[in-house]
């Protein structure tokens, strides 16, 4: 059950940062109620790939590389969450 939680969590905050990214496509969304809320959320997990440098032109990859930090991140949780409960 935690661990279908965790997943669910894991996909939900993945759309989210999913989402934060089209709204840079879009001008003007960023500054929306719905933007706003995304930005709150987002924020304080991508400000840790902030000093990464994942810019290569006019392209920020920052998001691509927390997506898979998170999905690597949250496998490897479920995984050792699932081995301690059916190891009991």
């Amino acid at each position: 059950m935690i661990i279908a939680l965790i997943s669910k969590a894991i996909t939900i905050y993945t759309y989210v940062l999913v989402i934060y990214a089209l709204l840079s496509w879009f001008p003007g969304a960023y500054d929306s109620k719905i933007g706003q809320f995304i930005i709150r959320i987002s924020r304080p997990y991508l400000s840790m790939f902030d000093r990464l440098n994942l810019s290569i032109g006019p392209i920020d990859f920052t998001i691509i590389v927390a997506i898979f930090v998170l999905q690597l991140a949250g496998q490897g949780l479920i995984l050792i969450l699932a081995r301690l409960v059916y190891m009991i």
